[in-house]
């Protein structure tokens, strides 16, 4: 990582977090993710008490979405900044979670730690199952790749492979647990708030729904189980099969219309320099 040209951040050309996150199917995981952080009571609090998750959903989300890309494709210089400014927001979001009565603090690292891994496995998960060929060492250099973005941001001890992920994963289940609070993320998902014009004038609210029904779907069965859905094996099925039907179509697009400034601008140096 070192011998990058800062140009290229943190990861650069050749990576696998470029891969994964160019791949269209890594914003359903990204999705899939928000509903997963949601079981864990200290993390859910400070999005309930400190942001304006519920009146300010879709800027939210696409701050949300920039940072990830940012992070990724951006130089060091622009990353360092908007990473600086994370943290400072950070600094403010403290209390006491009403669910446990346990402090928490958004700059803890357990908290960080647990929000980093739910989204780079979730990233991970659907990238796979959409059909990417990525394997078992390729998964691992990903997840190792990775822990300089969580670093970024303050955690430490990052889970840095598969099998360190699953680890993790399992321990923390134990502190995890469905409430009014996670209930009321996962509605808020699943029907965000929606100009009447755009509902009756746009398809925008069947597709968001579709979408975050898909990363819903993509969740471990235990964590679905866990907000009160059944977790049956059609629903695994169907979820990695209409992910790959959409992977396919989204391909299938002009890529100014799969990427964003930043990654398109990144991924065209990627070309010109194995050209």
């Amino acid at each position: 990582m070192a011998s990058l040209d800062p140009a290229d951040g943190y990861f650069g050309p050749g990576s696998m977090t470029w891969r994964v996150l160019a791949d269209p199917a890594a914003g359903v995981g990204g999705v899939s993710a928000l509903f997963l952080q949601a079981l864990h009571p200290l993390a859910m609090a400070g999005v309930s008490e400190h942001s304006d998750f519920d009146t300010a959903f879709w800027p939210r989300l696409q701050r949300t979405a920039e940072y990830v890309m940012t992070v990724t494709y951006a130089d060091r210089e622009r990353v360092d900044a908007v990473a600086a400014r994370v943290r400072r927001a950070h600094e403010s979001v403290r209390g006491t979670d009403p669910v446990t009565g346990l402090p928490y603090a958004a700059g803890d690292e357990e908290l960080l730690r647990w929000v980093h891994v739910t989204e780079v496995s979730s990233f991970l998960e659907a990238v796979r199952r959409a059909g990417a060929p990525i394997s078992d060492v390729e998964a691992d250099a990903f997840y190792r790749e990775q822990v300089v973005a969580a670093r970024l941001l303050g955690a430490r001890d990052v889970p840095a492979s598969r099998a360190e992920v699953a680890d993790y994963v399992a321990d923390v289940r134990r502190d995890l647990r469905a409430s009014p609070v996670s209930r009321a993320a996962v509605l808020r998902l699943l029907v965000p708030p929606m100009s009447l014009r755009t509902t009756l004038t746009t398809p925008a609210r069947p597709a968001w729904t579709a979408v975050a029904a898909l990363g819903f779907a993509l969740q471990p069965r235990w964590a679905r189980r866990m907000h009160g859905v059944p977790a049956l094996p059609t629903t695994d099925l169907g979820a990695t099969l209409t992910l790959r039907a959409l992977r396919t179509a989204v391909l299938a697009l002009p890529e100014h219309w799969r990427h964003g400034p930043i990654a398109r601008e990144a991924l065209a140096r990627e070309r010109a320099a194995v050209s």
